[in-house]
């Protein structure tokens, strides 16, 4: 198999393990830079180019998307599923996994437990937010985001009052989640 992996990480441990057990098991694996692609569509059909040649004879794709790259390389993985490329993790699934709301709805319609969430558009709303899940501590996260950034545990109401009004000031609305102690990792 031919196959590309979407990353900016020349060199990451991740992207040279993958790399060396493709290659164990026969297969080519090139690291494709979304940021350096130009796409093109037309009536004529669908192109990717990166550093400008043709990326073309992919037989699936690899997304390791950083949040420097999400947004147009979820483009890129978009080109080239439509393009017939088969991806690991479909565009899809990346799009609904990066947005914590949208996952959190997902999950509680199958049934799956979530921690109470809530959320409102007013900053005004946000003490009704935290007595929905349960008072103070409470966690305040943006939705967008990966590895903790953007989410703070907030003591007491006065300092979840603040933090909510401090993400709504630039725009970003929050959830806010009943905090559930650490328990050993469960």
């Amino acid at each position: 198999m031919n196959i590309a992996m979407l990353t900016n990480r020349n060199g990451h441990h991740t992207q040279n393990r993958l790399k060396q057990t493709a290659e164990r098991r026969g297969h080519e694996l090139h690291a494709i830079n979304p940021l350096r692609c130009t796409m093109d569509i037309s009536e004529n059909g669908l192109r990717l180019w990166h550093e400008g040649r043709p990326l073309t004879n992919y037989d699936a794709v690899i997304p390791l998307l950083t949040p420097a790259t999400a947004e147009f390389g979820m483009a890129v993985l978009r080109q080239l599923e439509c393009m017939g490329v088969i991806s690991l993790n479909p565009s899809a699934a990346v799009a609904r996994a990066r947005d914590k709301l949208l996952s959190l709805q997902l999950l509680a319609q199958s049934g799956v437990p979530v921690p109470t969430t809530a959320l409102a558009h007013e900053r005004a709303r946000a003490e009704q937010m935290v007595e929905l899940v349960g008072g103070a501590p409470t966690v305040v996260k943006l939705p967008q985001g990966r590895q903790g950034i953007g989410v703070v545990l907030a003591e007491s109401m006065q300092s979840a009052r603040s933090v909510i009004e401090a993400f709504r000031s630039t725009r970003q609305y929050v959830l806010v989640q009943r905090f559930i102690k650490e328990a050993a990792g469960n």
